[in-house]
């Protein structure tokens, strides 16, 4: 006996139910437990030879809340300091609306890392500009609030810009770096940033934001971060390289899919990269 077309359909649904839940459900009970760490080396253009070779430690988008648990944020920190960085960099997003009750708590989760050339963090769109601040400050991260700060390392410097995930204009940026006469490494939350920096010729920006898209769907690829030049990983514009972190967190519903979350360190190069974007 044949099946009709309406029998077809509905036995279509279902399937197409079943994929959809079972997805759902591997995304919150693993996907979103499984971090990692991502090692790479970053070609970055104009870098001095006594900072190649400098490990820098990322750890963005943490999203502390009732998803995303105190133990959770102790796997990023135990996973980064195992790499042992000589630098970490915080990309902002450490919790999820502003929410105070894991304002501090964000903050006491990350108090553990520690880095011979120390801490530094930068703010996301989801974090307010007073208190997410001053609770990193009190774990001895420094925070770059629209600030640049000057690093020696092996004899040589480098600096550190950090902007809020507010600040955009190519002018603002451009107040921060004036007259640096070392290299440059931005912190900015948005990816976006990309084309100011490489406007105004800043060699490496550190980014995050997109959680590499979250859910990542065969064929579709990540819808929910097609808007921003580059999803995840590595990328250059002229003579701008961008890295973009996974993160850790989740966002809007607790769920990974074909994104596993993930802490990075990244080793500086004095190399050059093929142009992505």
């Amino acid at each position: 006996m044949g099946i009709s077309r309406r029998g077809a359909l509905k036995a279509l649904a279902t399937a197409g139910l079943g994929a959809i839940t079972g997805g759902a459900a591997y995304g919150f009970f693993y996907g979103r437990e499984a971090l990692q760490l991502t090692s790479l080396d970053v070609p970055v253009k104009g870098l001095p030879a006594e900072l190649s070779g400098l490990r820098i430690g990322l750890i963005t988008d943490v999203h502390r809340s009732r998803w995303v648990s105190a133990e959770d944020v102790a796997k990023a920190v135990t996973l980064t300091m195992a790499a042992r960085p000589d630098l970490i960099v915080l990309g902002g997003d450490y919790v999820t609306w502003g929410d105070r009750q894991y304002v501090g708590p964000a903050a006491d989760a990350l108090a553990p890392l520690s880095a011979p050339h120390g801490v530094y963090g930068i703010l996301g769109n989801h974090d307010d500009d007073h208190d997410m601040p001053a609770a990193l400050a009190r774990q001895r991260v420094q925070v770059l609030r629209d600030a640049r700060t000057r690093l020696e390392i092996n004899g040589t410097a480098i600096e550190l810009v950090g902007i809020r995930f507010w600040t955009k204009r190519q002018s603002d940026i451009a107040a921060l770096t004036k007259d640096a006469t070392d290299p440059v490494i931005l912190l900015a939350h948005d990816p976006r940033r990309l084309t100011e920096a490489a406007a105004l010729n800043v060699p490496l920006v550190l980014s995050g934001h997109t959680h590499g898209g979250q859910v990542v769907l065969p064929g579709a690829g990540a819808i929910a971060a097609r808007k921003f030049p580059v999803i995840a990983g590595l990328a250059r514009q002229d003579n701008t390289t961008l890295f973009v972190s996974r993160g850790v967190g989740t966002v809007y519903v607790p769920i990974r899919l074909n994104c596993p979350p993930e802490v990075v360190l990244l080793t500086l190069r004095s190399e050059n990269l093929p142009r992505l974007v």
